[in-house]
This record gives C-alpha cells, structure tokens and sequence, in this order.
C-alpha cells in the first residue's frame, strides 16, 4: 500500500508572522493565540479565502474560499476526522447566476491514504432547489 506523507500543517500564526498586507488574523476564542486567517489570494485588495483552526490544537483545519471573485463562498475543505489532513473538499457552483448553488461537488478520503476516493456531484437541473440527480463514483484503484 501507498505510504501516506506526513502532513503539511501550518500555524495561524506563521502566516501572520510573514508581515504580509494581504492576511488578516485573529483570536476568536480570548485565549491569546490567532486561530483563524482571512487571505487576498489573488491580489485584488479583496479578502477571499478564511483558513481556521476549528478544535483548537493550533493547526488550520477547515478552509473557506472564494474562488470565482464573486463574493460567496464557494469551496470549503475540512478535516473530517480529526488525523491533521484536509480530507473532504466541497466545491458548489451557481452556473445560472441566481445566487443557489446549482451543482455540489464532494471529493472525500475516506480510507486515509492522502487520495481522493468518493466522489459525489448534486445537481438542481430545475432551479426548484431540490437536488434531482446525485451520482457517487469509488475510486478502488
């Protein structure tokens, strides 16, 4: 079996420590330590992505991000399970422009090898906000 790297954690606060005009931090919880960052990650003076550390341990955990320049959020990745890897990636997009995600991606590691292997994709194909087609692939290779 494939051996999984170590993973790549980063401190809240080593980003805050790079001087950078572009990242905001702060301490949300009063315990003295910056937990949660928002970043300008295409340089238009916009903040567009929040990365957090949700339980605490110092390490960012859960990433929020507006790709498209839009002003939602429209990628979110977390670790699920608590082992220090970004495991699951949700990906919504508004091809229709009405302001509801029209189509949600999710790529999940569900057996911890470092490799994407469910993928599931929603879609609205009405516009009535129910979910009308769902398809789940497994990845076994």
């Amino acid at each position: 079996p494939a051996r999984r790297a170590e993973p790549r954690r980063n401190r809240v606060s080593e980003f805050d420590d790079l001087g950078m005009d572009d990242v905001e931090t702060a301490d949300l919880d009063g315990d003295g330590y910056d937990e949660t960052m928002a970043l300008d990650t295409d340089g238009d003076g916009v903040l567009d992505t929040v990365a957090s550390d949700t339980d605490g341990d110092g390490y960012i955990d859960t990433v929020l991000m507006d790709s498209d320049g839009d002003g939602d959020i429209d990628t979110v990745a977390y670790d699920a399970d608590g082992d220090g890897y970004i495991d699951v990636v949700q990906e919504y997009s508004d091809t229709n422009s009405d302001g509801y995600a029209d189509t949600v991606t999710i790529e999940q590691d569900v057996n911890s090898d470092g490799v994407a292997d469910l993928f599931t994709v929603a879609t609205d194909n009405d516009g009535d906000g129910d979910i009308d087609d769902m398809l789940t692939l497994i990845n076994q290779g």
